[in-house]
């Protein structure tokens, strides 16, 4: 998954990137469980069940790794 993440790290987080961000990987997820919206499973339960982290903290994780590579180089 963190080769499929990397043009992210230069991209600004801005709060429309995230939302569409999480809604894309929520949809995954319930593809991953077979489950569909009308099933009315909240987020949690299903974050839960395929014990994904949150898209937005690995966003920012790879990002500050980024940071600190960069300042090492110099």
């Amino acid at each position: 998954m963190q080769g499929r993440l990397v043009w992210l790290e230069t991209w600004p987080l801005t709060m429309g990137l995230i939302r569409r961000l999480r809604v894309t990987h929520r949809a995954m997820e319930r593809a991953m469980l077979g489950v569909s919206l009308r099933d009315q499973i909240r987020n949690e339960e299903i974050r839960r069940r395929t014990r994904v982290t949150d898209i937005a903290q690995r966003v920012a994780k790879l990002k500050w790794q980024l940071a600190a590579r960069r300042t090492d180089r110099r």
